[in-house]
């Protein structure tokens, strides 16, 4: 059965998409607000707004239809309030080079990273850790935001010089 014939409504199918999708999404609001209660709470809205609407959304625009709806929720939720990123990091450590100066050198850049990209707009920093932490491509991040490659490439390009004025070559 090709997919333009499948029906969301269907529970092995909804559990598909959900399977396929509710991590991305979850990623997608994390990195906009730097929450994850609110990025889960906001991905299982976005799944239940699906199955309420399963009859009027097609299969193969199930995934457009969610990342419409969690932003689109996301959006209304923060209307009156700032958005802070708490951005964590994970680096793998050598432990025979470990020195604490090496430690508190880490620890600075660190900090100096976590802040230089909480204090990126939302759109570059949306853009540039969808591309960084989850690996899309400029493609995949165009469909998830709603707008062109290129506006996507310009996003990037403005994160990284920003980023570079701050910490340096990245």
């Amino acid at each position: 059965m090709s997919n333009e014939f499948k029906s969301v409504c269907e529970k092995d199918n909804f559990e598909i998409i959900f399977k396929t999708h509710s991590k991305s999404i979850r990623n997608f609001i994390y990195y906009k607000c730097g929450d994850l209660q609110q990025a889960e709470d906001l991905t299982q809205e976005a799944f239940i707004k699906l199955w309420d609407n399963c009859a009027k959304v097609i299969f193969d625009k199930a995934k457009s239809f969610l990342f419409t709806v969690a932003n689109n929720a996301f959006l209304n939720e923060v209307a009156h309030k700032k958005v802070v990123l708490k951005h964590q990091a994970v680096l793998y450590k050598d432990s025979t080079n470990i020195t604490p100066e090496f430690i508190l050198e880490e620890q600075e850049f660190m900090v100096k990273l976590k802040t230089s990209i909480s204090s990126l707009p939302v759109k570059q920093r949306e853009v540039f850790l969808l591309s960084r932490m989850e690996k899309k491509k400029y493609k995949e991040i165009a469909e998830i935001v709603g707008i062109s490659i290129k506006a996507v490439e310009k996003r990037m390009s403005l994160a990284l010089m920003t980023l570079r004025k701050t910490i340096g070559d990245i």
